[in-house]
């Protein structure tokens, strides 16, 4: 009986198809990864991502190959905010409102909280804000509160990604300029019970008034 001869594994250039895979990416990709997708040891990999970030940042180019949330993806250099700021905002390109970008801080430093903390805290509804941060896909449900049963929101790894960090123990130490939420939560008390008597009818109401005259 002939046997079916085995395929010989596939190996492609190394650098060059890092680079081309690595570009197209929208999530950061980890080493052992790309080692099986190009036919390289995982070693291989791992110094070749190395050498092109290093070879990168010694031509002065305006992005860097990083390591982030435990996998290599391409971004600007912080040298080159400002370019990529001003195309950004002049241009044609989508971004988020200044309502979406302060609401997405305060999911940032004070997560998980829910809507009515959020609006608390900016003085405003957000919760057509909060859906716009949801289907970016920079904030997401996580739960809810134990007392209130309120629905938790707290910022996803492709908030990590976009913001370059690896951790949100890397987010600024910008925290203590927000007010602490247990001093809201009185407030919100009050303001609830206030909207409810506000909506409250008294009894008898539609007995005793009188007919309008023309």
């Amino acid at each position: 009986m002939s046997q079916t001869p085995e395929t010989e594994p596939v190996s492609y250039p190394l650098r060059p198809s890092l680079e081309a895979i690595v570009l197209i990416a929208d999530e950061p990709i980890q080493a052992v990864a790309l080692a099986s997708a190009i036919g390289h040891p995982t070693e291989a990999v791992e110094a070749a991502l190395r050498e092109l970030a290093e070879e990168y940042t010694a031509q002065g180019r305006g992005f860097e190959l990083r390591e982030v949330a435990g996998g290599w993806r391409f971004y600007t250099r912080d040298e080159y905010a400002d370019a990529v700021a001003a195309f950004v905002l002049d241009g044609q390109q989508a971004k988020l409102s200044q309502a979406a970008l302060e609401t997405l801080a305060v999911v940032a430093y004070r997560q998980p909280i829910s809507r009515s903390r959020i609006s608390a805290i900016r003085g405003v509804n957000v919760d057509g804000v909060v859906r716009t941060l949801l289907t970016r896909g920079l904030v997401e449900e996580q739960g809810s509160d134990a007392t209130t049963g309120a629905t938790l929101y707290g910022t996803t790894g492709y908030f990590l990604e976009r913001m370059g960090l690896g951790s949100l123990e890397e987010l600024p130490p910008l925290a203590p300029l927000l007010p602490e939420l247990d001093e809201l939560d009185g407030e919100l008390e009050r303001v609830a019970g206030e909207e409810a008597a506000s909506t409250e009818e008294p009894q008898g109401a539609d007995d005793t008034q009188e007919p309008a005259h023309d």
